[in-house]
């Protein structure tokens, strides 16, 4: 087996702020999603998710990184998506995002420098400006981008959020060990394929 060696990489200067990071808060509409709403006639909201962002997801908690959803909607479609993914904290329907957010900091016993925050609109902004790291996707209002630290080059919904856990975990020392670990997972489920077709196995 070639050995690998992480090409991934990002300012320095952002480790500064991303180190000691131990949770993150993610929105949901423009950056787990597009931000298109399927609306049915039926009043029923589609979304469209990206499997990058949910892999992300799913190894930002296994790099013991808590991850957050605090959204201003609520649809079965995300807590769906969110149950797949196993998150476990999430706030549906918040119209004060931060209202929502402090009691949660409060019992993960956190404090705000050590929270990141991706957001893409106004009502993510007090949560952004208060949080440890800032971070926005590419199609975030102008605002937003103003007051992040890191601006993702991708869209919300296209890859942005998995970005941001990449940093995270890039910054905080535990990227490569969950890269040369995926490795050993790959050649394992060769050798084993009916383990990794358990029914009921989550997916990204």
């Amino acid at each position: 087996m070639r050995s690998l060696t992480p090409s991934l990489q990002f300012p320095a200067a952002l480790r500064h702020h991303a180190q000691g990071i131990r949770a993150a808060i993610f929105d949901v509409d423009g950056v787990l999603t597009d931000g298109t709403l399927f609306i049915s006639e039926a009043g029923e909201t589609l979304k469209a998710f990206h499997a990058l962002d949910g892999h992300g997801l799913k190894l930002l908690a296994q790099g013991g990184i808590t991850p957050i959803v605090i959204t201003g909607r609520d649809s079965p479609a995300v807590r769906r998506r969110l149950k797949d993914l196993g998150v476990a904290h999430a706030v549906f329907g918040a119209h004060d995002k931060l209202a929502a957010a402090e009691p949660l900091l409060a019992q993960l016993g956190l404090t705000w420098p050590q929270l990141a925050v991706m957001g893409d609109d106004w009502p993510d902004l007090p949560l952004l400006v208060r949080a440890g790291l800032a971070v926005a996707p590419a199609n975030a209002h102008a605002e937003v981008k103003a007051v992040a630290h890191h601006v993702s080059q991708l869209q919300g919904g296209q890859g942005a959020a998995r970005e941001c856990c990449d940093l995270l975990l890039w910054a905080t020392g535990r990227y490569e060990a969950l890269l040369h670990g995926h490795l050993q997972t790959l050649d394992t489920n060769v050798a084993a394929p009916a383990a990794s077709s358990a029914p009921g196995a989550p997916s990204a």
